[in-house]
């Protein structure tokens, strides 16, 4: 390794950084739950029950009966409503509500449990120079998740009652993104930098994003409800509707959506063997490969069976779990790699 690829790994030499380390670590889980909770959300049919945005004042539930007809109304004049769930009574409502509503609590306290923390840690001068600029970013996209979230929802406020699938994969690669910068910057805190991945590595890193992405514009798309067989779709490996959509056949056509998924699929469980080989190679990394390799043949499985039945609330829920902890996975390994490579 040529010395251009050498990282000064002094700046984290710091006393105070296990404490920040641990803090990511759990902001990590935290923003994992996030993802699941979202999963759950749209598997239930929650994401358009509450149809406006308080910022400020979201944290508290109807407190009242009073209260609750009011919001009820306001869902009543929305698409979804007036189009899917015309008899709905407000028993009906308040179940779906629920888990929208933890899912914006949920995103209030992420950003409290970040901001304050860095705040104290910024103020005692226990943040290393070199951890400020990835931090002061996280502050900057979690607050930008937010807004993105409410454009999401809006999505499906107007005329059609579902979010738009474009929306919904940036809200999930903002979130990924997030997860992935806590992952990499609290093993950075606790072992020293590391090189940032290249090569096959990163191609990995890719291939496993891409097909979470390409999960997203199944969710989208109530894609996943269609053809629940494997591996072929109908009676062909190619469903009869590909190409329908033109140049937008991929984002657009929800059998097209389904196709790609599944072989982008295959593609990240092949690179992953892969980065596995190589990592089962060094004493550093060789422990987070073999826990990466046991993730993704689960996750590629559980995704099979959420497909042949159906895509229950409880596999989707699974299903989505498995992507964001293979994700882990892989940037922990990748991590170990660039360790050992330094």
């Amino acid at each position: 390794m040529s010395s251009t690829h050498k990282v000064d790994t002094s700046s984290f030499a710091h006393p105070t950084c296990m404490p920040i380390a641990i803090w990511l670590g759990i902001m990590a889980v935290l923003v994992a739950m996030m993802v699941v909770i979202g999963g759950v959300t749209r598997l239930t049919g929650s994401g358009l029950s509450m149809v406006e945005w308080r910022p400020l004042m979201g944290f508290l539930p109807p407190l009242s009966e009073a209260e609750w007809r009011r919001v009820f109304g306001l869902y009543q004049s929305s698409p979804e409503y007036l189009e899917i769930n015309l008899d709905m009574d407000l028993s009906g409502f308040k179940t779906i509500f629920f888990w929208e509503y933890v899912h914006r609590v949920w995103g209030r306290l992420l950003g409290l449990a970040f901001g304050l923390p860095l705040l104290f840690f910024w103020v005692r001068g226990m943040i290393p120079s070199a951890f400020k600029p990835v931090l002061f970013s996280l502050l900057i996209l979690g607050g930008i998740q937010g807004v993105i979230g409410w454009w999401m929802v809006t999505s499906g406020l107007v005329d059609n009652p579902a979010v738009s699938q474009y929306r919904l994969a940036t809200h999930l690669g903002v979130a990924l993104l997030i997860y992935g910068l806590l992952v990499w910057t609290s093993l950075s805190a606790s072992a020293g930098q590391a090189l940032r991945p290249h090569g096959q590595g990163l191609a990995t890193l890719l291939l496993v994003v891409a097909t979470i992405i390409a999960g997203a514009f199944v969710a989208g798309m109530d894609a996943g409800l269609l053809y629940n067989e494997y591996p072929l779709m109908g009676e062909t490996l190619v469903p009869v509707e590909y190409g329908e959509k033109g140049l937008a056949d991929a984002f657009e056509n929800p059998a097209s959506a389904q196709f790609h998924h599944r072989w982008i699929a295959v593609l990240a469980v092949l690179s992953v063997c892969g980065l596995w080989m190589r990592a089962r190679r060094s004493a550093q990394a060789a422990l987070r490969g073999h826990l990466m390799v046991g993730l993704v043949v689960c996750q590629f499985v559980l995704g099979i069976t959420t497909l042949l039945l159906g895509v229950p609330v409880w596999a989707g829920a699974l299903h989505q779990l498995g992507a964001v902890l293979l994700l882990g996975a892989v940037i922990a390994t990748l991590h170990a790699l660039g360790q050992t490579s330094a």
